[in-house]
């Protein structure tokens, strides 16, 4: 199992991140200050990190300038508010791998994550996802159902690709929520329970069971 080191000094987002990351099958550590940041960096044991650039104590250039000047190579993706073309282009420069901007949506960060995890050896079959004779084409972005093709919605692509992701696991709302429609979400909203419904009419009733008082599970 990879593991992700977030270094996010505000708690609504590291969480939110952190929710969808393990979500999504991966470990992650949370730490709030660019000394913490460097430590943990420094110690071998995670295989990418997510840094903020607004940190406290150091802030993430330093802590990028850091590690690429000790010979630390661990991939670092930066998300932060800074959206400058100064900005990115030190972030760059100072040896970082991928850059985002907040604010951001969950799905592109989970891609790039994986794209920066994925090893030659992972790459063949990686961009189709399958279960019990459903396929999910990630770069064309197409869904197969016992043989027949069909488009998806953004959402609908995203919510897809968290099932088969995670076959035969219960997805509380509050996963489906953050994985999909990020840390902005209505809490009240029906959007959930909307979305399921449209994806049973691809899927068939049956693949996607309610677990009551849980949430979602896509059967084995």
């Amino acid at each position: 199992m990879s593991r992700i080191l977030i270094a996010e000094d505000e708690p609504r987002i590291s969480s939110f991140i952190e929710k969808g990351l393990r979500a999504s099958g991966l470990a992650t550590t949370v730490v709030a200050s660019g000394v913490q940041a460097l430590a943990m960096a420094r110690s071998g044991e995670f295989d990418l990190m997510i840094l903020d650039i607004g940190l406290p104590e150091l802030d993430g250039f330093t802590v990028l300038h850091a590690l690429r000047s000790g010979s630390v190579d661990l991939p670092v993706l930066i998300l932060t508010a800074r959206d400058g073309i100064d900005d990115t282009v030190a972030g760059l420069r100072g040896g970082a791998d991928d850059y985002m901007s907040k604010p951001f949506r969950f799905d592109e960060l989970l891609a790039r994550v994986q794209r920066r995890l994925r090893t030659p050896s992972q790459t063949v079959g990686a961009n189709v996802l399958t279960h019990n004779g459903i396929s999910l084409d990630l770069h064309t972005r197409r869904l197969h159902c016992d043989g027949n093709a069909t488009d998806l919605t953004a959402r609908e692509f995203t919510l897809v690709q968290m099932f088969l992701t995670h076959p035969g696991q219960v997805l509380s709302r509050e996963q489906i929520l953050s994985h999909v429609w990020g840390y902005d979400y209505e809490p009240g909203s029906n959007i959930v329970e909307t979305y399921i419904r449209y994806l049973r009419r691809k899927l068939g009733p049956d693949r996607i069971e309610t677990v009551r008082g849980m949430g979602y599970r896509l059967r084995d």
